[in-house]
């Protein structure tokens, strides 16, 4: 069956909450991982976070895309402006680079059944065009660059090499393994 990707709407919500299931994809994340200061994540948990991440999606504009097998979601991609991201800017491994006003690619999250199927590709595709469609015109990634396959709670951000197919380059490496990785959109 085709994939076909969507950007995350209000109308979309059921899908999207379908995908992540009871646990809220990692550990109750709900995509809010970048957004909120942890003692804040830790505090909303589950429930909370997952409410704080419809309003984003009620609120607009779309944070990321969906990707659909037939009538079901079976992937996501956070996409947004960095600045969205505060989290990120805190981070000592994974702060700006530079001023440039990039969109970040900033995770993950694949159904069972349909991992390792090449589908994180996809998803960094449709991100791209879903970002150009914006405005943006630099894409950026922070993905793991390790041999490790499994596609537990750390390396929901992506893979490295996954990118580096994809047109990205690091751009940044403040530790071995977390290269920042950029791709002109």
């Amino acid at each position: 069956m085709a994939i076909t990707c969507h950007p995350l709407t209000p109308d979309r919500w059921a899908d999207f909450e379908d995908l992540f299931g009871k646990n809220g994809a990692c550990a109750g994340c709900w995509c809010m991982w970048w957004r909120l200061k942890r003692a804040d994540w830790e505090r909303k948990g589950n429930a909370g976070n997952r409410a704080a991440f419809k309003a984003i999606v009620a609120a607009g504009p779309p944070p990321g895309v969906l990707a659909y097998e037939g009538p079901k979601a079976i992937g996501w991609a956070a996409v947004c402006p960095r600045a969205d991201l505060p989290v990120l800017g805190r981070s000592p491994i994974l702060k700006p680079v530079d001023d440039l006003p990039v969109w970040s690619v900033s995770c993950f999250f694949i159904r069972r059944g349909h991992r390792r199927q090449g589908l994180t590709g996809r998803l960094i595709e449709a991100a791209a065009d879903f970002a150009r469609t914006r405005g943006a015109t630099t894409l950026e990634a922070y993905p793991w660059d390790t041999d490790e396959t499994k596609s537990g709670g750390t390396i929901f951000t992506g893979h490295a090499n996954t990118f580096a197919a994809h047109g990205f380059e690091a751009v940044a490496r403040r530790r071995p393994h977390r290269p920042i990785m950029r791709r002109a959109v």
